[in-house]
């Protein structure tokens, strides 16, 4: 576990993450993160928490129009 403080940045405030979470969590400079409210607390996440229902979306979409998609594909 590592403790952070909050700093001043602009006029906002900030987090700064050690080089260990950061290489962690695959991240670079200018990357987005999501923040989730759990009921523990919060967790920082590389990853859109929303992305899972988008994909499944994609999907249903797939399965109802495959012959469409196919045709429209060549």
């Amino acid at each position: 576990m590592a403790t952070l403080k909050v700093t001043q940045v602009g006029n906002s405030l900030g987090l700064i993450l050690p080089k260990e979470i950061v290489e962690r969590l695959g991240l670079a400079k200018g990357e987005d993160v999501s923040v989730i409210e759990t009921a523990h607390g919060i967790e920082i996440t590389p990853f859109d928490p929303d992305f899972e229902k988008k994909l499944e979306a994609a999907r249903k979409v797939g399965r109802k129009y495959r012959n469409a998609l196919r045709e429209l594909a060549k």
